[in-house]
């Protein structure tokens, strides 16, 4: 039983030297944060989240992004302590051992790729529509996987597993192209955001918003399973807010990640929370909540044509791509380093480790989960699947909440670049706060995302266990004692 809860040494962990190459700083971090975040949320979640809380979406996003908030100041603390790929997966491993760490990490993997397949099929819909502004039509059964449209006949989503291809050839070539990249479409899309809420909030008519909150927090109609109000929408847009611990992940490619990480995490939230808030107060504003049944996959679009400034609309097309680019890179990205700090800790097999000596990134395992991210974009209808991003994600944030708590127990004394305030308070909160989120998912969800964990636990009991570097360096430590005595 103690070798399931074998901890890594803190100490050894920030001594560890990298292959990675440090570039990122402050800036390139946030942007990484923003990238991630500000997406699917603005530009396909708010019609949903509007027939579910009315106007007081707002506020939804608002307990979204404190949930994400007070998990960041979690995040930023152990970034702070232990920089080093891996995010949760890593932090788990210092406080809590190797079994649960590596449970959280085989589900950010999950996370990660279920986010950018999705995110993907959404991109293959605004990019279609893009092409036949063109007058470019796709054929209709290469535009989305089997099943997805009901009543529409299609196979394969050709424009998603097409993106995600180019998306993984620009990790595999290296960091410093990663993050020019998404700097350079974070500009843009935050400019094409700007310009959305500068052209139409002298649109907007004040009488739209009430009643402000027509279903309370959480409320069941009449007739109806579905839960209505600010809290069930709090849970459907958190799926906005996941991806800023990704930027986590990028410790060992940071540049002073002590100051620079805290920084970028908290930064990118702040930033993504004031977007998220502004553009759903105007558009519940231009157009009433109910009238976003008719534009539910396409809110912004419902938007346009309410106020008739139809030149927007190739521009905002534009925003949606690029913003849901961005996207998919930091899922695709987070995801490799994950996979890279379990490969070298001996938990995953070393295919996934291997650095490449030109481009200095985890070339083999990128290209693998990217491959694998594509192909689950393109054949499977991942709308069933939506909410176990979610699930996995809010798991993740108990744990390194949790993990706050304990490291301040048993480690005081450690060095930490920041130091989130009002602990116990800060990680009791946003545990709370998780656990909230989690019961308004289905009971769907659950069994899936244990039928998952169980699937790694027995990987991790067949192959990480034996082959663990933890393990084999304890045993050789052992042995030599054993020796001298």
């Amino acid at each position: 039983m103690n070798d399931l809860m074998r901890k890594k040494d803190l100490a050894t962990v920030v001594a560890q030297a990298t292959p990675l190459k440090r570039t990122m700083r402050t800036f390139d971090l946030t942007m990484l944060g923003i990238g991630a975040i500000i997406g699917t949320g603005i530009f396909v979640l708010t019609g949903k989240g509007a027939l579910t809380a009315g106007p007081a979406l707002s506020v939804s996003f608002l307990l979204a992004a404190i949930c994400c908030g007070f998990a960041g100041l979690c995040y930023a603390e152990f970034a702070s302590m232990a920089p080093v790929s891996g995010s949760a997966y890593s932090y788990a491993y210092l406080a809590f051992g190797e079994l649960l760490a590596f449970v959280i990490g085989w589900d950010l993997i999950l996370e990660y790729a279920l986010q950018a397949a999705t995110v993907s099929a959404g991109w293959s819909g605004y990019f279609t529509k893009l092409l036949q502004g063109f007058g470019i039509n796709l054929p209709v059964e290469l535009t989305a996987a089997y099943g997805t449209t009901p009543g529409v006949t299609t196979y394969f989503n050709l424009p998603g597993f097409v993106i995600v291809l180019v998306i993984t050839w620009i990790l595999s070539t290296g960091i410093n192209q990663t993050k020019r990249m998404n700097d350079i479409m974070v500009m843009i899309k935050i400019a094409i955001i700007v310009l959305f809420i500068v052209c139409t909030v002298w649109y907007v008519n004040p009488a739209h918003w009430r009643p402000f909150s027509p279903y309370g927090w959480y409320t069941f109609q009449p007739g109806s399973t579905q839960p209505m109000g600010i809290l069930p929408a709090a849970s459907i847009v958190f799926f906005s807010f996941i991806g800023f611990d990704a930027v986590s992940s990028s410790a060992e490619e940071t540049v002073n990640p002590n100051r620079t990480l805290p920084r970028g995490i908290l930064y990118s939230l702040a930033v993504s929370t004031v977007l998220y808030i502004a553009m759903t107060l105007i558009m519940t504003g231009i157009v009433h909540y109910p009238d976003f049944a008719k534009f539910i996959n396409a809110p912004v679009a419902g938007v346009i044509l309410a106020t008739g400034l139809n030149w927007l609309a190739v521009i905002v097309n534009i925003g949606a791509l690029v913003g849901m680019t961005t996207v998919m890179l930091v899922q695709l990205y987070g995801q490799s380093r994950i996979c890279y700090a379990m490969s070298r800790d001996g938990l995953f097999p070393p295919l996934f480790g291997e650095v490449h000596k030109k481009y200095l990134t985890p070339f083999k395992g990128t290209w693998f989960f990217g491959i694998a991210t594509a192909l689950a974009g393109g054949f499977i209808n991942i709308n069933v699947l939506f909410e176990m991003v979610n699930i996995g994600t809010l798991s993740a944030f108990i744990i390194v909440s949790a993990g706050i708590l304990w490291m301040r127990k048993t480690q005081p004394d450690a060095h930490r670049g920041f130091k989130a305030p009002g602990v116990p308070f800060t990680p009791l909160i946003a545990i709370v706060f998780c656990f909230v989120l989690i019961a308004g998912l289905n009971w769907e969800t659950w069994v899936r995302f244990l039928i998952w964990s169980g699937i790694g636990i027995a990987i991790y009991f067949v192959y990480s266990r034996k082959h663990s570097v933890l393990a084999k360096t304890k045993t050789a430590a052992k042995t030599a004692t054993q020796t001298q005595q």
